[in-house]
């Protein structure tokens, strides 16, 4: 997966901070409609491969495996256990009411799983990390 990002400053270890503007919804153009709460941008940080410099334009590279593996983490995983949860109660014979409190019970699970998968990955190394791997101007490939 690419995006285009702009070198904000060089980090130590051939690291660099880059932003990475962050496309909406709503194709982007957020003055027209004004209901966009988050920044435009994220800043991360990226293993700087060709060297570029602070306000050049980049291209950064990501596997996709990793984030596709972060969007089934965050999205399937609650939603299956809704449904895991309303189906084991229902196949065990209990009422409506019971059936929906235990597709609940399956979401809260679903909800601590991915909380805590989340403080667990603040004590170790990204799963999802950026490559520089062209400058825009030049054209120049890693």
């Amino acid at each position: 997966m690419t995006q285009d990002a702009v070198v904000t400053k060089l980090l130590p270890n051939n690291m660099a901070e880059v932003a990475v503007a962050r496309t909406t919804a709503c194709g982007g153009n957020c003055g027209s409609c004004e209901s966009c709460i988050f920044q435009s941008e994220l800043k991360t940080s990226a293993r700087n491969l060709v060297g570029a410099r602070p306000g050049q334009k980049v291209v950064i590279e990501s596997k996709s495996s990793a984030v596709y593996k972060a969007a089934m983490l965050v999205y399937v995983l609650p939603i299956a256990l809704v449904v895991l949860g309303y189906l084991l109660a229902y196949l065990a014979g209990a009422a409506e009411g019971l059936c929906v409190a235990a597709a609940f019970a399956g979401l809260v699970i679903g909800a601590v799983i991915v909380v805590m998968s989340q403080r667990l990955k603040k004590n170790h190394e990204n799963d999802i990390s950026f490559d520089i791997v062209q400058l825009m101007e030049t054209g120049e490939k890693a």
